[in-house]
């Protein structure tokens, strides 16, 4: 089973998905399973900044400047979300940073 993830876990979109805007949501699909996935607004924002190398606590970080959230649930509902699009193999563990 895979490390859970951390505020200095790096983590990135894989190459086995193509995805598009819907507006303000996005749709996903998985081409090793050919699963496709809508998520909406929030999830969005999260999705696009995934297109490049982040830890999760810079994703955090630019979800609070951008939506009124408190931080505690940012964090339970970023872990979460993360977790499911890691296991449906939309994103990858890139590398894990010192400390």
């Amino acid at each position: 089973m895979d490390a859970p993830l951390s505020l200095q876990t790096t983590v990135m979109v894989t190459s086995q998905q193509v995805s598009c805007p819907l507006g303000d949501e996005s749709a996903i699909l998985n081409m090793k399973n050919s699963v496709y996935y809508g998520v909406n607004p929030v999830g969005a924002t999260v999705w696009n900044l995934l297109k490049e190398a982040k830890t999760v606590g810079q994703i955090r970080d630019a979800i609070l400047n951008e939506y009124e959230v408190d931080e505690v649930r940012c964090e339970k509902d970023l872990f979460a979300l993360l977790e499911e699009m890691r296991s449906e193999g939309l994103i990858e563990v890139r590398d894990r940073a010192a400390g």
